[in-house]
């Protein structure tokens, strides 16, 4: 063999197993990576602390396979909410304006209930008149079925005989469901009312039912259309909301200050209205801090937000969405901004939309300006 000839032999299993071919591929692989490390951007692997869509777990695993394959992975942590302003003194912690005080306390009271459910029922309801009873025992016999190809009954009849009760699901011109299950006297199953407002039609006995599986608290709320008749209260336990003005601005309100609210509740013991009467109830992240923008939509907000708190109807106790927890003090469907320098989790700002869907909210709980000058 000439001297300084290189010779290429074929490959074979036999050379595979030669330790210098293994060290020259070894050698061409990190040349290849270090090629490829300059070419393909870092690959950020986010949401480890799991505050985002990606499981944590998922993230790494994420990370440790991009390393295996020789990638460069650059490992980040999602952004944090920012849920307080910066510190604010005493001095600068002024009152609301337009809204009187800076503190409103609530108590542990029952519920004033009236002397009986008929009462309260009676007081929204118009007595309507049904068909004779003739009639009606055809309809719950399945008879007379013109009426139910277009037909018109007398006007004189409230119900038509097609019209079903909401609540229990028999028709109007029947007797209620709840016979033989409710008795109270004065009220006959077959007895039909209308709401004075709204105008929707349900049996006596049914709407004293519903009433008397409620919150007892001398107001109606129509199933069908869920108006509101007389004050709605609700079981929210005792405890202290405070309200004032700090000198910073939320996201997409810059040329405004900010209006805090704190929501303080102590853990305690559930009372009759409660869903277990005399067992202890916990208050999870209070003090809790919301916020809302110092113009004339947030001042408006606030002023129906302390109406809604007076009558009871910010918290309830029940079982908590994120965590699961049974016998705990959360939200009563009157969403509030906890999130103060950014929106990563949906409760802060900017939200054009918020304070439009907050009153909305608190419309249907039977908190608006026209309600509270009434």
């Amino acid at each position: 063999m000439p001297v300084g000839k290189r010779v290429h032999r074929p490959l074979s299993l036999e050379n595979l197993d030669s330790p210098s071919l293994t060290v020259r591929l070894h050698a061409g692989l990190i040349r290849a990576l270090n090629v490829l490390s300059v070419l393909v951007p870092a690959l950020p692997v986010k949401n480890l602390n799991g505050t985002g869509p990606v499981h944590p777990a998922l993230a790494g695993m994420t990370g440790i396979l991009l390393c295996a394959a020789g990638l460069p992975v650059c490992l980040t942590r999602a952004p944090k909410p920012i849920l307080h302003p910066p510190p604010v003194s005493k001095s600068d912690v002024k009152p609301v304006p337009g809204v009187p005080g800076v503190c409103r306390k609530t108590k542990k009271k029952h519920l004033k209930k009236s002397k009986n459910p008929e009462d309260v029922v009676r007081r929204y309801m118009q007595k309507v008149k049904n068909p004779p009873d003739e009639v009606s025992r055809e309809l719950s016999r399945g008879s007379m079925s013109g009426w139910r190809r277009g037909t018109s009954p007398p006007e004189s009849w409230g119900a038509k005989p097609q019209d079903d009760c909401t609540i229990c699901m028999e028709r109007l011109v029947t007797a209620s469901g709840y016979e033989g299950v409710l008795r109270h006297k004065g009220v006959r199953p077959e007895l039909v009312g209308r709401l004075g407002r709204c105008g929707h039609m349900y049996h006596l006995l049914c709407l004293v039912a519903m009433y008397s599986n409620g919150n007892k608290d001398g107001s109606l709320q129509c199933p069908t259309c869920k108006a509101i008749y007389g004050e709605k209260t609700g079981t929210q336990p005792p405890g202290k909301m405070e309200f004032h003005l700090i000198p910073h601005s939320l996201p997409g309100f810059a040329d405004t200050q900010t209006i805090r609210i704190v929501y303080d509740i102590p853990t305690g013991i559930q009372g009759p209205e409660h869903p277990n009467p005399g067992k202890k109830f916990t208050a999870r992240g209070f003090p809790r801090h919301c916020y809302l923008p110092n113009n004339e939509k947030g001042r408006k907000v606030l002023r129906l937000l302390i109406t809604a708190w007076e009558r009871r109807l910010i918290f309830t106790i029940g079982t908590s969405n994120t965590t699961g927890e049974s016998d705990t003090v959360v939200w009563n469907e009157i969403h509030h901004k906890t999130e103060f320098g950014s929106n990563l989790t949906g409760h802060g700002y900017p939200d054009a939309s918020y304070l439009d869907n907050v009153l909305a909210e608190l419309t249907a709980q039977g908190v608006s300006e026209a309600v509270a000058k009434a």
